[in-house]
């Protein structure tokens, strides 16, 4: 092993294998009074001594410029004890990526920017209209009639102070039977006493807090992630039941609303709690989810529980009953048994529900951080990066820089495939894999990409599918074209199937297109990943309608009659493949604005990782509450 100088305070401690950065000579600066900054990590001796030991000695090349914002980036030092070292001294041996906007993607960054700014603001306007629930008038009759806390009221008081991940906000907006804002309900996962919670609330200001289809599969897809990543399960009960007119759509089938019952019955006998409030009406097929659940709390005068309401009553017998005698909270904790906690107000049922948590005798998670370095590149220049048009789309590498810690990438098999790029990296200090759409997905792209995905469910590493996918190829118009159309879907076909059974972690962000078949491949929303969130510029089609043609044979008398059957499907094609149409049906978990997506995937990290700190009995049966 010898010594080398790079300049009066940078020495280099070179062996027969690797050059390292001496720790007591860790950092360089390249003016007077600059920070501390990392050099890029382990080379091999050769390569030392080659250009890069050179280019390393004469310019500061451990400080990357952004051409596009001018933006100069560093990186810290990694100078840590304990075992947070272990982590910091590994990760930071990742080659930086180089995250420079260039001058010639500047135009196509400019046109996804200005796409990026109209989807956003588009998108603020639709929150805006769904967080008033059924708006002013019903939100005034909710509280001050009824007396009842607004459904996010009632969260504030349940969910520990922090900020929790909403799931479909947008779910019901222009479905075809009218608006049913948030579809009826909130659903998502925050802490409660510091453990991960999927939480569903009925919102009453909506329909009076009717069920729709789109609500039933919006609380399924919630005890779906809860199963998933066995959560605590929550519920707040405020509903009417079924809207009747549109029982076909809501009743009798696999997943209609049967299947909510169904799963808290298995969700029980696979030892996850699940907790219920009623704190409204609760009626017909809605009161079996308190009953179900393993322990309910009622909250007094403002819960009620019956299958058939006074109304029914009265039209049945002709007997009038009032809703506290018939299933009022007294009723249901002194009488029948079917509450087991008795509260005087939402105040103390909320907090009563914290306390059933608290018992749960589930191991308390790590508190301390995982330290990690931020990405050396502004996340707020993923707008630009937000590809409007699949076929003008920036390299991937420039959207991973700005998400992974210290802009630090491990690439797998770069040289090969590359129209997907497959590595590792780590979020907020969590090691995952990544596979990522650069262009369309080739024969050699998905070979490597089902070699990755096997690597990363071997090592059960979590996986992050970034998708762009373009719309299916056109047919082969000859015999060698169709030998390589069979050979490319054989390929996809593997790593399809590798996707499919990787028992691991799996989260999708939608980036651009979302595709035809090769949408499966990365993970889409039938290959069942924990999440799946889309960018509000994201496509969602079989194909691309902005692409679709069509050319008239000459002299077709039918030509105009074509050009409008054809302008008329673009239309259709063009509302339907939107972020905000797949969303309002639920395709997605939500959609995220790209400068929110890391922290959005470090909070689903942290999530998926909870289960690996319960302890499971092997008890395999339901609760049975009487």
């Amino acid at each position: 092993m010898g010594l080398m100088q790079c300049d009066e305070s940078c020495f280099l401690l070179v062996s027969a294998r690797r050059v390292m950065w001496s720790p007591a000579a860790l950092c360089c600066r390249t003016a007077p009074g600059a920070g501390p900054l990392l050099l890029p990590g382990l080379h091999t001796f050769n390569r030392v001594f080659g250009r890069e030991y050179r280019d390393l000695c004469k310019q500061p090349a451990h400080r990357l410029r952004d051409e596009g914002s001018g933006r100069t980036a560093g990186m810290r030092p990694c100078l840590l004890a304990s075992g947070k070292a272990k982590y910091r001294q590994r990760a930071p041996t990742y080659p930086v990526l180089d995250g420079r906007i260039l001058s010639v993607y500047r135009h196509v960054f400019e046109d996804n920017l200005r796409n990026s700014e109209a989807v956003v603001k588009r998108h603020s306007e639709l929150l805006e209209l769904v967080r008033k629930g059924g708006g002013d008038q019903a939100v005034w009759r909710h509280t001050q009639r009824n007396k009842k806390l607004f459904v996010r009221e009632r969260l504030k008081l349940l969910l520990d102070h922090e900020s929790f991940l909403e799931l479909s906000p947008l779910a019901g907006l222009s479905m075809p039977y009218g608006d049913v804002p948030g579809a009826g309900c909130i659903t998502g996962i925050g802490k409660i006493c510091g453990l991960w919670c999927v939480f569903m609330a009925n919102d009453a200001t909506v329909k009076g807090g009717t069920i729709y289809p789109i609500g039933v599969k919006k609380q399924l897809r919630a005890q779906e992630i809860a199963m998933q990543n066995r959560l605590v399960s929550l519920y707040l009960v405020d509903s009417g039941g079924a809207f009747l007119p549109l029982q076909a759509e809501l009743f009798p089938d696999k997943s209609h609303g049967g299947r909510v019952f169904y799963n808290e019955a298995v969700m029980s006998a696979m030892r996850i709690p699940q907790v219920a409030v009623v704190c409204g009406s609760c009626v017909a097929g809605g009161a079996y989810i308190p009953t179900m659940a393993e322990e309910a709390v009622i909250i007094d005068k403002i819960g009620t529980l019956f299958l058939a309401g006074p109304p029914l009553v009265k039209a049945a017998t002709g007997e009038y009953v009032s809703p506290e005698d018939l299933g009022g909270a007294r009723l249901h904790s002194q009488v029948s048994g079917c509450c087991d906690h008795f509260a005087s107000s939402e105040k103390e049922a909320y907090e009563c529900v914290r306390n059933i948590v608290s018992t749960l005798n589930y191991e308390p998670l790590p508190e301390e951080a995982i330290e990690h370095d931020s990405p050396l590149y502004s996340s707020d220049e993923l707008l630009g990066l937000a590809p409007r048009d699949y076929r003008c789309t920036l390299p991937v590498n420039l959207i991973l820089s700005r998400l992974l810690d210290g802009s630090r990438f491990q690439e797998f098999k770069a040289n090969y495939g590359t129209t997907l790029v497959t590595g590792f990296g780590h979020v907020e200090g969590r090691l995952v894999g990544i596979v990522a759409n650069n262009g369309e997905l080739s024969h050699d792209a998905s070979l490597k990409g089902y070699h990755f995905v096997q690597l990363c469910s071997r090592s059960s590493i979590p996986i992050l599918f970034f998708q762009n996918t373009a719309p299916q190829a056109a047919e082969p118009t000859s015999i060698s074209q169709a030998e390589a159309h069979a050979s490319r879907l054989k390929a996809q076909a593997s790593m399809m199937a590798a996707v499919a059974c990787a028992a691991v972690p799996k989260i999708t962000i939608v980036v651009g297109g979302c595709f035809g078949s090769e949408s499966y491949v990365m993970c889409g929303r039938s290959f069942s990943p924990d999440f799946l969130f889309l960018w509000p510029n994201a496509r969602v089609g079989l194909v691309d309608s902005r692409h679709l043609s069509t050319v008239p044979q000459a002299g077709d008398s039918d030509q105009r009659r074509e050009e409008a059957e054809l302008k008329q499907l673009k239309e259709k094609l063009e509302e339907e493949s939107s972020a905000f149409y797949s969303s309002a049906r639920l395709w997605d978990d939500g959609i995220i604005l790209p400068q929110n997506t890391r922290k959005v995937i470090a909070q689903c990290l942290k999530i998926t990782e909870q289960q690996k700190y319960q302890v499971v009995s092997r008890c395999q049966h339901p609760v049975i509450r009487m």
